[in-house]
């Protein structure tokens, strides 16, 4: 708990600061992106200089220095193999649903600035013990896992006073969360799967709380099976109990909702991944959910 009022302390908002709208997007491979730089197209290739964003470095349970980064303008190279350090980002040639989502969310909201924090790594799972996992009482090791890593993000994007580097403060105000995730649990086991359910609302619930929002508007994507393993077909022999536990999620909260384009990509050959042209058209479908919600739901602040 500790952890998280120190977070909660930063989120605060200077007098004469330019405010933005700030979206945090996290989860698992298909949030880290596997997108290809090189296929995208010319309106997506220039840096968007009116878009900042914060990646925190993402690194497996128990290793430092995961959540670390520094603010910079959004383009191409914040997918898969990205790295930080509290000196230099290192850009990838990869992107994920970020670019998209940032170029179609500025243009939903022409008269807001809007900012986006995004950690994610790949593999990861909601549930106890399933490899690198964001489960928030973990206790093996030295206990610093994913839940760790996505806090130590926070706190490193909101402690910049400046993160457009004019010479001004600026507020950051929580506007949204994107969640590409739930792959893992549905692969790892059945118990595993069954508990996404509870998982999701947790980790949602504590997403919220570090954002000081009860009620900030969240965007699920929803997992899907690429049909691709040679014994059944199924990639994820559970998915339909996670897939059920994410709908399950968005019926029972008013300022949820779940992206369902997924099933219409093609997977890549590993059987996991999507295509770069998915990866575009999902970051702009999170977006123009995502603004519909906030129309929808009237956030709040903690009393």
């Amino acid at each position: 708990m500790r952890r998280l009022l120190m977070v909660m302390l930063l989120i605060t908002s200077p007098v004469m600061a330019t405010t933005y709208k700030v979206y945090y997007l996290g989860g698992q491979s298909n949030m880290e992106g596997f997108g290809e730089n090189s296929d995208l197209p010319a309106q997506y290739r220039t840096p968007l200089t009116t878009v900042p964003i914060f990646q925190g470095n993402p690194v497996a349970d128990f290793k430092p220095h995961g959540g670390v980064g520094l603010w910079e303008v959004l383009q191409p190279g914040f997918g898969r193999q990205f790295s930080a350090t509290p000196q230099a980002n290192q850009r990838s040639d990869y992107f994920g649903p970020e670019l998209s989502f940032g170029h179609r969310i500025a243009t939903l909201h022409p008269q807001h600035n809007v900012a986006l924090i995004k950690y994610a790594l790949g593999g990861s799972a909601l549930g106890y013990g399933v490899g690198n996992n964001w489960y928030p009482d973990y206790r093996r090791g030295n206990g610093i896992n994913q839940y760790d890593h996505f806090l130590t993000t926070l706190r490193e994007a909101f402690a910049a006073r400046d993160i457009d580097g004019d010479g001004e403060p600026d507020t950051l105000e929580p506007a949204g969360i994107i969640w590409m995730q739930g792959e893992s649990d549905a692969y790892d086991s059945e118990i595993t799967a069954k508990r996404y359910s509870d998982n999701l609302k947790n980790i949602v619930a504590l997403f919220r709380a570090a954002l000081r929002k009860p009620d900030l508007p969240v965007v699920l994507g929803k997992i899907t099976d690429s049909g691709m393993d040679p014994e059944d077909g199924l990639r994820m022999n559970w998915g339909s109990v996670v897939q059920q536990a994410q709908l399950h999620f968005v019926e029972q909260d008013s300022c949820a909702a779940l992206v369902t384009i997924t099933e219409h990509f093609t997977h890549l050959n590993d059987g996991w991944h999507y295509t770069s042209e998915d990866y575009l058209t999902l970051g702009n479908a999170f977006a123009e959910r995502i603004t519909q919600l906030e129309s929808q739901c009237a956030t709040r602040s903690p009393q």
